[in-house]
């Protein structure tokens, strides 16, 4: 079915109908605009109620009931699929927005010219209709003209009153006019002529094939908006499977919940340690008393007088940082208030022991490498006087020094605190985590023991036990780099590349102690990395490795490789970590 056969006449209606067409194209475009509009309001929606509800840092202890952990891993899931809704939302606007507008575009230029085409085709046929009138009005004007001056001839002829002359006039006057009719007869055939050829183009090609372009514009719009439709179904369609992904995180989260794991927790948590109270003995006041004396009884501990010592203990605790004033401060582990946690139940002190020994050991991990970056400077301004003078950090690295003395003296202390706690056998039950075992307390005790005869790492080959940073101390052979200060883990003393300095006072010179520093959480390397420089180390993806050093600035962490005293720094990029003892 053709509108150039079918709808010849109907030219207004069609141009209507075409407008009407790329009105409507337009109108879904606006609907896709506010879907999108629509979809990415409500990712924000989404990514604002997982901030309000994403754990806090204080929360972090919470973590360890399973259904704090679910509940986490659902907020995360859900922060994913408000990013699934922001791409629906922006390949909407890339794809099929910006498709439409092209699309709208060329149709109006289309139709604009088949409209203007046309117009004009039809003006012409107008015209040609005009001149066609005009030629036949001026033909029967003539034709009239000529009846009559062939009427007056006839009667000048017949009139015998009339001369010869007068009659002849006559005679030619209806010969001009009948001349006149035959010449407006003739151009009134021909235009006749010239306007039903032009008619017939008009109708039977002109006009249908304009009328053929705008059938194939109005199909054109037809089956691009049919295959807009299935592309927008498509672009929402391709993020399910990822949607499908975060529901069954979701699922996963809600299976891995376990009811009697957080009852443990609880226990753990609370627990104090206090062994329930014995039977109440029977005081018989009828007993008779010997030598006018009463019997001793012995003084049994009750179950009133240890659910009161163990509210005291609560209220203690509460009062002791009261508005934050008396509250002593995390960062500071000197031993002059009470921190031998001598008020709290048995199972909570051994926790809030190993606690202190973690934060020590952390605090004292920060210092060991603000040491050792004062101990490259010192060496790279040995080795480069005109960087800046050795002395000027001579005080900074008496103090570091004295704080790492205090530290370990700290952790020292608290580690007996807890060996005391274990040999004492009170019955508390120890706490899970990487960070709470009493083999782990021993462990860090090892590792932090001064004769440790452990491998050497880079940084933490220069730490001494000694106080004394006397230039003699301090001075070692300068292995100055050509880059400033960004001085090889490996040129530190008692790296495998450091040279020891040669000469008749070999014997007589000091040397530091070797010790390895603490764990300090665990990480799994994502990439595989190819240990070519100075001071890095390899490693194969998905390997497990022992953190010893974090991250202090320069993009490197240092571990330590699982059951072996290789050691080295890996680019922080490459690794997923997992500190204990933090969130």
């Amino acid at each position: 079915m053709s509108w150039g056969s079918e709808l010849w006449d109907q030219w207004e209606d069609i141009s209507y109908h075409t407008l009407k067409g790329i009105n409507f194209l337009e109108t879904y475009g606006n609907f896709v605009k506010e879907r999108c509009q629509i979809e990415m309001e409500y990712a924000k929606g989404l990514r604002r109620l997982v901030k309000s509800y994403q754990p806090k840092k204080k929360e972090c202890e919470e973590l360890k009931f399973s259904t704090v952990r679910s509940f986490r891993d659902t907020v995360n899931e859900t922060a994913d699929m408000a990013g699934q809704h922001e791409v629906i939302s922006e390949t909407l606007t890339a794809v099929v927005l910006n498709e439409i507008g092209s699309l709208v575009k060329e149709l109006k230029e289309d139709r604009k010219k088949s409209l203007s085409e046309g117009s004009r085709v039809q003006q012409n046929l107008a015209h040609s209709l005009q001149q066609l009138e005009k030629a036949k009005k001026n033909y029967e004007k003539a034709f009239r003209e000529a009846e009559k001056a062939h009427e007056n001839f006839t009667k000048a002829d017949a009139d015998l009153h009339l001369s010869r002359a007068e009659v002849e006039k006559q005679r030619m006057n209806a010969s001009i006019k009948s001349q006149q009719c035959e010449d407006s007869k003739n151009e009134y055939a021909n235009q006749l002529q010239k306007t039903n050829r032009l008619q017939g183009e008009h109708y039977n090609t002109i006009m249908p094939g304009i009328f053929q372009s705008l059938q194939d514009l109005d199909e054109k719009r037809i089956n691009n908006f049919k295959n807009l439709l299935k592309k927008s179904v498509e672009i929402e369609r391709s993020v399910f499977p990822i949607i499908n992904k975060c529901l069954d995180g979701i699922v996963s989260a809600a299976d891995s919940i376990d009811e009697k794991q957080d009852s443990q927790v609880v226990i753990e948590r609370y627990k104090s340690g206090f062994t329930p109270p014995g039977d109440i003995p029977f005081d018989d006041l009828s007993t008779p008393r010997q030598n006018g004396d009463m019997t001793p009884t012995v003084n049994t501990p009750s179950r009133q007088d240890t659910v009161k010592n163990t509210l005291s203990i609560a209220k203690a605790k509460k009062r002791g940082g009261l508005f934050g004033i008396f509250a002593s401060n995390k960062n500071n582990f000197s031993f002059s208030e009470k921190e031998d946690f001598n008020d709290l139940p048995p199972n909570q002190r051994k926790k809030r022991i190993q606690q202190r020994i973690d934060d020590v050991t952390t605090k004292l991990h920060q210092e060991t490498a603000a040491r050792d970056g004062l101990l490259k400077m010192k060496e790279v301004y040995e080795g480069n006087p005109s960087l800046g003078d050795p002395m000027s950090i001579t005080g900074q690295l008496t103090d570091s020094c004295q704080k790492i003395e205090k530290l370990r003296a700290d952790l020292q202390r608290y580690q007996s605190l807890l060996e005391d706690v274990d040999t004492l056998g009170t019955g508390g039950a120890t706490s899970g985590g990487p960070s709470t075992p009493n083999s782990l307390a021993r462990h860090h005790s090892n590792v932090m023991s001064p004769h440790h005869n452990g491998g050497a790492s880079p940084r933490s080959s220069v730490t001494s036990h000694r106080t004394s940073l006397s230039d003699e101390s301090l001075s070692r052979s300068s292995h100055s780099p050509e880059s400033g200060i960004g001085l090889s883990h490996n040129s530190l003393p008692g790296s495998d590349t450091y040279d020891q300095p040669d000469g008749p006072d070999d014997d007589n010179a000091e040397f530091y102690d070797a010790e390895p520093l603490p764990i300090i959480g665990t990480c799994r390397a994502m990439y595989a990395f190819e240990g070519t420089s100075e001071g890095s180390m390899s490693m194969a993806e998905g390997e497990e490795l022992s953190i010893i050093e974090l991250d202090q600035g320069d993009g490197w962490t240092r571990v330590r490789r699982v059951g072996e005293f290789e050691e080295g720094f890996v680019p922080t990029s490459y690794i997923e970590m997992n500190l204990y003892n933090n969130c």
